[in-house]
């Protein structure tokens, strides 16, 4: 039995042969982490910012996933450096997806995991900081509540199976 390739766009392609950003950073002011490698996709995040003024100052990413996983965390630091910390928290899933040029329906998690991980470390920024601004809303947003629900169900897998 063969597979049929998904459809990748040429800007996925591109991007997952020849990712921009990627890699640990070692002075990283927050770092996060998303995803499980017990399903596969995982996405960790690594961001300097300027505290001064809230600016993404350099973006960084390791993924361990498919293409479209090292897509569309390639293309979302792309999509944050040099912008402030208020602006970058209203870009979502659909956002890094129209800027990859599409996702298939299938890969729609990665730009999910992508923007989970960024709004994930912008969360533990502020926790970090020991406060919230106003724009950050209290209630967690549909990227957030899947990376949660991802990570909760691969622990329940991982012990079912007794990884």
């Amino acid at each position: 039995m063969s597979r049929v390739p998904l459809p990748y766009n040429p800007k996925i392609i591109e991007l997952f042969k020849n990712p921009k950003n990627a890699g640990r950073m070692e002075d990283a002011t927050i770092v996060a982490t998303v995803g499980s490698p017990i399903c596969g996709d995982m996405v960790v995040i690594y961001l300097k910012i300027n505290e001064k003024d809230e600016i993404i100052e350099k973006a960084t990413f390791e993924s361990y996933g498919c293409a479209a996983n090292i897509a569309t965390a390639s293309i979302l630091t792309e999509m944050i450096k040099g912008r402030k910390l208020v602006d970058v928290w209203k870009i979502g899933w659909k956002d890094v997806a129209k800027e990859i040029g599409g996702l298939p329906s299938v890969k729609a998690h990665c730009g999910i995991l992508a923007t989970g991980a960024l709004k994930k470390a912008i969360r533990e920024y502020y926790a970090k900081k020991g406060f919230m601004p106003k724009w950050l809303p209290k209630e967690l947003t549909v990227e957030e509540k899947h990376v949660l629900e991802e990570e909760k169900l691969a622990e329940a897998l991982s012990k079912k199976v007794k990884i």
